[in-house]
């Protein structure tokens, strides 16, 4: 989608540097792909620990120690 938007230089070269981006357009890009997936993954913290059917990671843990035992007795 095209769209026309006035970025201050300053920060867009900034976020190429950041971005270590070679075209404007990829700096930007960029910058939203990042955003975004930071904004989906503080939506999920929200979620943690709000799931009592999930295993500790002691019961995690203590599975994985009981499969290399059944794997390797000695």
């Amino acid at each position: 989608m095209k769209t026309t938007i006035d970025i201050p230089d300053d920060e867009l070269r900034a976020a190429m540097r950041f971005t270590r981006a070679k075209t404007k357009r990829e700096a930007v890009v960029t910058a939203i792909v990042d955003f975004n997936r930071r904004r989906r993954m503080a939506d999920l913290i929200k979620y943690a620990g709000t799931c009592p059917d999930l295993m500790t990671v002691d019961e995690l843990q203590a599975q994985r120690r009981q499969r290399v035992q059944a794997i390797d007795p000695d």
